[in-house]
């Protein structure tokens, strides 16, 4: 599926650091770490965030990195 605004949520924010939050319904957890799945989010999100991601096989935390304006999650060891 494609990346859905809505399903992207604030947890927390502090010292230019933002958690987040996004329910993927329909997703699959490889489908949404996969580089550009959040581009249309590339203006909120900021190098360094943190995304708890949730989709119906389980969850993950994604850590944000920017590429040539280019949003890329990687999941944390």
């Amino acid at each position: 599926m494609n990346f859905a605004i809505r399903s992207l949520s604030v947890l927390a924010y502090a010292n230019g650091f933002t958690l987040w939050h996004y329910k993927g319904d329909g997703d699959t957890l490889s489908n949404m770490s996969r580089p550009g799945f959040f581009d249309d989010a590339a203006d909120m999100l900021a190098g360094g965030d943190m995304v708890l991601v949730s989709a119906p096989e389980g969850g993950r935390v994604l850590c944000i990195a920017k590429q040539d304006g280019r949003v890329i999650a990687a999941a944390l060891a």
